[in-house]
Parts: structure tokens; C-alpha cells; sequence
């Protein structure tokens, strides 16, 4: 039995996101800088929830993020597709000299946060360059889903992130994103396997992924956006709230 106390989401069959325990729920917004890159994050508006709550998972909701039903009518198909591997069973891995990087295509959410001032690949393999081996952790720690995670000596090297669902919206790409599942939120499939519990998760909200529940970027092809999206723009506000580990 879970723990009430302790934030949770589950997938429910062909149907929204069921999240159970405090939890923040907040919007957001993916901001460039001056080159027009994706580089930091600015917190948006607090979503109100109680203490359980369903949120959209097939992108046709009236009450965006909430769902109301609307899959029903749609006939969704939620049929979940995603490896239930852990992160480093799925993994290329990206040797450099200080840094040593994993990456999961199949996660990749769109944040396009991976090479914006030079690629995070090739800042990771030129780790030994105190420049390169900031923009790597820079560049990696804002990736939303959890696409690359780097590690040192055997140890990742994470952001800390306090348990938040936020809703992603990408001003500057006119598309709204997925669900940031932040801090270590446990998800559970439809058949009651937990997924391997990871500090940055993305799951799809636009009911269009072919990773599901995962989120895999294809709410930018279809051009998904919300009623919020108007509401925000790219500029940084001067407060990241991802810190990046220390170089």
C-alpha cells in the first residue's frame, strides 16, 4: 500500500494520470537566452489540487492540465509501450575524461536543453576543460525527462529537486510540453509494475507519444498547446529554478 504522505502517480488504463499525496503541481516555462537557446527555467503559476487528483493524459481535456473525461469520448488509446528497464539497461553511453554520460533517445521530451551552447556530447567528451565540463552539467541537469544523466566515478550527478509535478510550457517553440515529474516521483503502470523511480521523468500529455506514458517529443510535431501557453514568454526572469551540480 502506498504511502499517503509520500506523492505518487498512477497510470490508469486508457485513461488520465491518478496522482495521490501532497504535491506541488506548478507550470513551468522553458526560457533562452540571447542566441535564442534553451537554457534556463522560470517558475509559473501554482496549479490548486486536493490531495488526489487526475490529470490529462490524452491531450483532449477542456479542463487542461485536469482531465474531464474527454478521453471517453475520444476512445483513447493509452496502451503503455515504454521499457520498464532501468535507465542504464537502455542506455549509449558517452565516455569522457571527467564525465560520463548516459542517453536514452526514447525519452528525449524536446527541451532542446542538450545543445544549446555547443552539444552536451561533446561537452562531456571534453569533460577535462573546466568550460566544457560546465556546459555539460549545465545543459543536462535542465533536460526535463531525464534523457541524459550524467555520472562521475560511478556516481550520478544530479540536481537536487524537491518532489513537484510541473506543467511544461515552451514559449518560444509556440507547443505546450509534458508532465515534469521532479525529485524522485514513483510511477505505476496500468498493471501495477513501478517504473524505475528516477529524479527527472516527462510523461506524455499530449496522448500522442509512442513511448507511453513517457513523453517523447512528438507533442512538438503535432504542435500540442494549451489555453496557459498565452500566458507566458521566453524571457528569463533572473531566477533559474533548476541548480546545476557544481563543476
Amino acid at each position: 500500500m502506498s504511502d499517503p504522505q509520500v506523492p505518487s502517480v498512477v497510470v490508469s488504463t486508457d485513461g488520465p494520470y491518478l496522482v495521490t499525496g501532497p504535491v506541488t503541481v506548478e507550470y513551468q516555462v522553458i526560457c533562452t537566452d540571447e542566441t535564442g537557446a534553451s537554457w534556463t527555467w522560470k517558475r509559473g503559476e501554482t496549479i490548486p489540487t486536493g490531495k488526489k487528483f487526475s490529470l490529462c493524459r490524452c491531450g483532449r481535456s477542456g479542463t487542461k492540465p485536469f482531465c474531464d473525461d474527454s478521453h471517453l469520448e475520444a476512445g483513447f488509446d493509452g496502451t503503455e509501450t515504454a521499457s520498464r528497464a532501468p535507465h542504464a539497461e537502455q542506455a549509449r553511453v558517452i565516455e569522457g575524461p571527467d564525465l560520463t554520460m548516459r542517453d536514452v533517445y526514447a525519452l528525449c521530451a524536446h527541451g532542446r536543453f542538450c545543445d544549446g551552447h555547443g552539444d552536451a556530447w561533446s561537452a562531456v567528451e571534453g569533460s577535462d576543460q573546466d568550460e566544457k565540463r560546465a556546459i555539460a552539467l549545465h545543459e543536462v541537469s535542465h533536460c526535463p525527462a531525464g534523457r541524459l544523466v550524467l555520472e562521475r566515478a560511478g556516481v550520478e550527478v544530479e540536481p537536487e529537486l524537491e518532489p513537484t509535478i510541473a506543467v511544461i510550457e515552451d514559449p518560444a517553440a509556440r507547443i505546450s510540453g509534458g508532465l515534469w515529474l521532479r525529485g524522485g516521483i514513483p510511477v505505476t503502470s496500468e498493471d501495477g509494475t513501478l517504473y524505475p523511480v528516477r529524479n527527472r521523468m516527462a510523461l506524455c500529455r499530449c496522448g500522442e507519444s509512442k513511448n507511453k506514458p513517457f513523453c517523447d517529443g512528438t507533442h512538438a510535431v503535432v504542435k500540442f498547446a494549451d489555453e496557459a501557453l498565452a500566458s507566458y514568454d521566453a524571457a528569463p526572469d533572473g531566477a533559474d529554478t533548476v541548480a546545476a551540480p557544481p563543476a
